[in-house]
């Protein structure tokens, strides 16, 4: 046996692995998903290396498993990251994320005079850019991009 291959972060018999996430964007995934709200056991790692992306981080999700929608929600701060459902042990499926055509109610609008900021309405984006995930407010038509957006 190799000593040198180990797993960083543990094993899981059924759930949902989130891999390739930016290292800088963990706590934001976990944040956009609602997983500091749920009693599942998670486990993530960060830092890791990663040959595409230099350091990544890695989520693991003990029992659970996302609707499209909710993986769409992970492209806008891992446009790169990669799905894989585990059940028994084993992955059965793997997924990419796709950032998805618009969002709604997870970013908020840059834009303090917008009235997604001080009426309620729920703030609603077309996707600019999908490469680089930047998002064009439905009601005042400001742009944000992603190193300036402020999730609810």
């Amino acid at each position: 046996m190799n000593d040198k291959k180990h797993l960083s972060v543990s094993a899981i018999q059924n759930g949902t692995v989130i891999d390739h996430i930016p290292a800088q964007n963990l706590f934001k995934v976990i944040s956009i998903l609602g997983l500091d709200k749920i009693p599942n056991l998670i486990t993530f790692g960060t830092n890791l290396e990663s040959q595409r992306l230099g350091k990544k981080a890695i989520v693991k999700i003990a029992d659970k498993y996302f609707e499209r929608e909710e993986i769409n929600r992970i492209a806008i701060v891992a446009p790169h990251a990669k799905l894989n459902i585990i059940k028994d042990y084993v992955v059965v499926e793997k997924m990419l994320v796709e950032v998805p055509d618009e969002i709604k109610g997870i970013v908020k609008c840059v834009n303090p005079k917008c009235i997604t900021n001080f009426e309620n309405v729920t703030p609603k984006f077309k996707v600019a850019d999908k490469k680089n995930v930047s998002l064009k407010c439905h009601y005042c038509e400001k742009i944000t991009d992603q190193e300036h957006m402020e999730y609810r």
